[in-house]
């Protein structure tokens, strides 16, 4: 896939022996094992440095083996008569259509054969290790990894023609220099870069460990070449390229490494892929319409530039799904919090949880606009919707910007909103503006200038929050000045907010981000190599989103906003925010 890496080109053979000692290895193994976050780097660059020459590699360019993995596609059945690998300038390689392809026509299918799933593993060298490593069970990225490396060591590996196609190095935070990764402090990024980094390297040392000592392990073809490198490449091609299938039966679904299809790079657009369980078998359909000689692009899912860079190691600059995530919740120290909790529950919408502000127009989901609502609402007002006349009926109305609950709550929610963006913003380093002047000079690293689109898109996003916030908070400002009559519901608008966007579920239902999470969680970043740390899902940690502060000072703290801390204070004060 063209932006999911940049290619290096890999000149050395199978590898060289370095100079250093199993023993002095594994004791630097041990070591790395035990760090702390902050002295992990610093192993790693050491480890590293001993390890230089020892990774297996392949002479050649990888546009030389383009040519073997298209025919080794053919020949196990896989569609190759509609495209060719090209490469695209800044977007690196990807599919280039090789006749006129009509919107919806299917284009490409792999079979089943072809991928490298969990299954595959199971089944070969690795598969002994897999039956007695718990990690190995729980974790199938991180069994893919481990797979991909196994045979890539191995020369009569039938995916042969696929792995020497794949890019020797990528642009995921893995490769990170330490300055360039500094450049994503205060983002929605850096906390999972950090945790990607440290586990990845504590993933290393346990297998590192296991592949030198586990009987089970011994036939694996590892022994002699397992680097840093290795592995951090291992995990790169994963992360960037794993897609779950169904299994054989269709009981379940399973990871897997799908060739030539992952060379697609991505667009907007609408999932385009599937599997047909008949013919056994990964498909595609276009897009859309392309002319001969045009780039097939697939579209990746409603992922963040945020997630874009932590896992595919690439911004994408016109992503309508960007967005910056807030955590927002109610306190439970609050008066009003069991019939705030009430309301919100009927609605389908948790006390606490995690929102989104988007880079579109209105920058906040229905559900937001619910949420908060329900936050600013006075007693009387949360009275009303929980037993007034309609009550019932009138919880669909609380997404729908046609029906407000009053002019004061409106102008008190976009307040919050606009407060809330404007101090996010202040817990960056740098301002819009010098982060487009840092953009503009050209000896800016790829890896710097990633970070820092992502650092200004984020901010963007909360700028135009505010200026939104401001101009709702005007607008309805004056519409309560001049005494303007607030949409009144009434039951016969029940057919109005059955066809409504805004409108929200009759049942309750989880949280567009809550479903992202899913996909997060199978990411490498997650994973820890101690048993006891199987259960790897977690909450990332925002900007904005530090210890709990439910408000019970008596004074905000004269100086908060120019700290995270501060910030929360100020809206844990004013708005009984619970930042847990």
């Amino acid at each position: 896939m063209g932006k999911k890496s940049r290619v290096k080109t890999q000149k050395s053979g199978t590898g060289a022996t370095a100079a250093v000692s199993p023993k002095e290895m594994m004791n630097l193994i041990s070591e790395l094992l035990q760090k702390c976050s902050s002295a992990i780097r610093a192993l790693v660059e050491k480890i590293r440095k001993k390890q230089k020459g020892m990774s297996v590699s392949f002479e050649g360019t990888r546009e030389e083996f383009f040519s073997e993995l298209m025919a080794w596609a053919a020949e196990c059945g896989a569609s190759c008569d509609s495209f060719e690998i090209s490469n695209f300038a800044d977007e690196g390689h990807g599919l280039k259509a090789t006749r006129d392809i009509k919107a919806e026509e299917l284009f490409l299918w792999i079979p089943r054969k072809m991928l490298m799933t969990v299954e595959s593993a199971k089944n070969s060298v690795l598969g002994q290790l897999y039956s007695q490593d718990r990690i190995l069970q729980a974790m199938g990225n991180v069994t893919l990894a481990l797979h991909l490396l196994c045979e890539r060591a191995n020369p009569s590996s039938p995916w042969l023609p696929y792995i020497k196609t794949l890019p020797a190095d990528y642009d995921t935070p893995l490769y990170f220099e330490e300055y360039e990764v500094r450049h994503l402090l205060a983002t929605q990024a850096i906390q999972d870069v950090l945790s990607q980094y440290k586990n990845t390297a504590r993933q290393y040392a346990y297998f590192y460990k296991v592949i030198h000592t586990h009987p089970n392990a011994s036939k694996l073809p590892l022994k002699d070449a397992f680097t840093f490198d290795d592995y951090r490449w291992a995990v790169s091609s994963v992360m960037t390229r794993q897609n779950q299938i169904p299994t054989t039966d269709g009981s379940r679904v399973t990871l897997a490494l799908i060739p030539l299809w992952d060379m697609c790079n991505h667009t907007n657009g609408l999932i385009t892929t599937g599997y047909n369980l008949e013919d056994d078998r990964c498909e595609c359909v276009a897009l859309k319409d392309y002319k001969e000689a045009e780039q097939i692009y697939i579209f990746y899912g409603t992922r963040s530039n945020a997630e874009f860079v932590i896992h595919n190691g690439f911004f994408f600059e016109d992503n309508a799904h960007d967005r910056v995530k807030i955590k927002l919740g109610v306190s439970k120290s609050e008066r009003l919090y069991a019939m705030k909790a009430e309301v919100l529950a009927r609605a389908g919408i948790p006390a606490s949880s995690i929102f989104a502000l988007y880079c579109s127009e209105p920058p906040i989901s229905a559900q937001l606009l619910a949420f908060l609502r329900v936050f600013c609402m006075t007693e009387e007002e949360l009275r009303d919707y929980l037993v007034g006349d309609h009550a019932i009926n009138k919880i669909f109305t609380l997404g729908n910007t046609e029906f407000p609950v009053s002019w004061e709550n409106e102008i008190k929610l976009w307040t919050f909103l606009e407060t809330r963006a404007a101090l996010l913003l202040k817990t960056y380093k740098t301002s819009s503006e010098e982060d487009r002047s840092m953009l503009e000079k050209p000896d800016l690293s790829l890896h710097s200038r990633i970070a820092i689109k992502l650092r200004l898109a984020e901010k963007e996003i909360l700028e135009r929050a505010v200026s939104c916030g401001r101009a709702k908070r005007l607008h309805f400002q004056k519409q309560l000045d001049e005494g303007a009559l607030l949409p009144l519901y009434e039951e016969s608008d029940i057919a109005l907010l059955e066809n409504a966007d805004a409108k929200l579920p009759i049942i309750l239902r989880k949280l567009e981000e809550e479903d992202e999470r899913v996909e997060e969680e199978m990411s490498l970043a997650q994973i820890k190599p101690d048993a006891a740390d199987l259960d790897s899902s977690k909450t990332p940690v925002l900007n904005g989103q530090c210890k709990d502060l439910n408000g019970t000072q008596e004074d905000p703290p004269g100086d908060a906003v120019n700290s995270v801390e501060g910030l929360e204070s100020v809206l844990s004060y004013f708005y009984g925010l619970n930042f847990d």
